[in-house]
């Protein structure tokens, strides 16, 4: 089968690889239909992810047809369409029993804090993700979906991880009706927190980027008030302004480890590896929220420190709540959603990008050419 495959910090090419196999009586074999790029794979592609190793194939975000079960599978068949969350998890264990998908404790052998997750180097477990035409599926009978047939393809496939991530941010956020919300990132992620924002109650909601396309993407798909950071010489003093010298009740941070921001924390993040991440959108969200207010985390960030303001957080009273979402856990909410016309999840794909051109996909993604906001892989195209 052809596969995206990782060759490198900025290296990837589309190669022949072995068709998956059911390796489990509970496997399935997905035979995709659309896939998409995560900004969050963009921090594989960047080489900021420890364990990404040459040949793993990306993608947690796919849908397609089962092609093949394990003996033990029941609840799907060759020929059935399925949306597929981008946590691999057992259903059985002490933490999927309380519902936290993601935190799974027998699908990861190489950490102690997050589960499994498709394509996201052996750091997250080491699977090979949907940016190919096959990908094998563990615990078939748990993670993924038949797709309704009244939900768009499209749709499902942005609620395997960006909407239902937003949503979850937006969630963890602990909106009160009336509240000024701040969503620091305008990717989709940062989009769908701002959209599912309403949902929640808000009475405000703005959005902060650097990037005018994305910010006019944010007026446009989640109705919010914006401010570009890079016209500002202080962002959280604007923002302060703004919301009467409080600041904002609940602040999203959407943005994660590649943050631009202060010279020497980009440099030690993101060039040379000593922290988990550059805190800057962190530490702006910490410093934008009011005191007694929440910060939901949204944004990926990787398992080294980061030099975050805590003791601003802690002399505020911020209530900081993350996690990586478990998706699943939003479906039938979102599905709702969608079918009384609230919220429209495809309209967030900028592109769509056949596999074989999968690094072009990377490359625009990346640069932030063409006004790329969520591209997606089609590939049968």
């Amino acid at each position: 089968m052809k596969a995206m495959t990782y060759r490198g910090p900025y290296k990837i090419r589309v190669e022949e690889k072995p068709d998956p196999v059911i390796e489990h009586p509970n496997d399935a074999v997905i035979r995709v239909e659309l896939a998409a790029i995560c900004g969050s794979d963009l921090h594989l592609y960047h080489g900021m992810l420890p364990d990404t190793r040459v040949g793993h194939t990306f993608g947690h975000e796919f849908i397609g047809t089962v092609e093949e079960v394990g003996s033990s599978v029941q609840s799907l068949q060759v020929g059935d369409r399925v949306m597929v969350p981008f946590n691999i998890y057992c259903g059985s264990c002490f933490f999927c029993s309380r519902g936290l998908f993601s935190n799974c404790h027998n699908v990861n052998a190489n950490a102690t804090a997050v589960g499994g997750i498709y394509g996201y180097s052996h750091t997250a477990g080491g699977y090979d993700g949907g940016q190919a035409e096959r990908v094998r599926v563990p615990f078939a009978d748990v993670g993924p979906s038949v797709i309704p047939e009244d939900i768009d393809s499209e749709d499902a496939l942005m609620l395997t991880d960006a909407f239902s991530t937003g949503y979850f941010g937006a969630q963890l956020a602990d909106i009160v009706a009336g509240d000024t919300v701040v969503v620091f990132g305008a990717g989709p992620v940062g989009l769908a927190a701002a959209r599912s924002a309403w949902l929640m109650g808000a009475g405000r909601v703005i959005v902060v980027d650097h990037l005018d396309y994305r910010l006019r993407k944010a007026e446009e798909f989640a109705y919010a008030e914006t401010m570009n950071f890079g016209q500002m010489r202080d962002i959280v003093l604007a923002l302060k302004k703004a919301t009467g010298g409080l600041g904002a009740d609940a602040v999203i941070e959407a943005v994660g480890a590649e943050a631009d921001g202060h010279v020497l924390q980009h440099v030690t993040a993101a060039k040379l590896k000593l922290q988990g991440g550059s805190p800057v959108a962190l530490n702006w969200a910490i410093d934008a929220v009011r005191k007694g207010g929440t910060v939901s985390v949204m944004g990926a960030y990787g398992p080294l420190f980061s030099a975050v303001k805590f003791g601003d957080a802690l002399n505020k009273g911020v209530t900081l709540r993350m996690n990586q979402a478990p998706v699943k856990r939003q479906w039938p909410r979102l599905f709702e959603h969608i079918r009384a016309g609230h919220i429209r999840p495809r309209d967030m794909i900028t592109h769509r990008i056949p596999l074989d051109h999968i690094a072009e996909g990377y490359h625009i993604f990346s640069s932030k050419l063409d006004d790329i906001v969520k591209p997606i892989v089609t590939p049968a195209a």
